[in-house]
């Protein structure tokens, strides 16, 4: 793989790194830390923590689907065999992976993002921050 796409690649997180530090005005390290030790202080800064991480960890993912291909490729003949065909859809599934973890950071971060400002979203809000235990609806048929 040249040099040019793998640094392509690899950016999708730093760029959403970047962005997630110059929105808290903290490094992620730090960011990081501060959500281990309060988990409930800032809840936006725990969910972006996660879905960084899963971010992060997809990227990881595809980079070793992509090494795996890239060796299977070197062996083969004029001809790809199947196991090569798999590593090529074990790649595509993990590029599905990645883009859709970081749609939701972008998400994450976009204060006006659909669905964040609107009746719904606040009511959601309001009864994830009540810690609600029960179901919403009744789940058993009445007696």
């Amino acid at each position: 793989m040249s040099d040019d796409i793998s640094d392509t690649t690899e950016n999708v997180v730093g760029v959403l790194t970047a962005q997630i530090e110059a929105h808290f005005g903290v490094r992620m390290d730090q960011l990081k830390a501060a959500v281990s030790v309060a988990r409930t202080a800032n809840p936006d800064a725990t969910d972006l923590v996660k879905w960084h991480r899963l971010l992060a960890d997809s990227q990881a993912e595809l980079d070793r689907a992509e090494d795996a291909l890239l060796a299977a490729l070197e062996t083969q003949p004029s001809e790809v065999d199947n196991p090569t065909l798999g590593l090529a859809h074990r790649v595509n599934a993990a590029v599905a992976a990645r883009d859709g973890r970081a749609l939701v950071v972008r998400w994450l971060l976009d204060t006006d993002a659909p669905g964040k400002r609107d009746l719904a979203a606040e009511r959601l809000a309001r009864l994830s921050r009540a810690g609600r235990k029960g179901p919403a609806v009744q789940t058993s048929p009445p007696h």
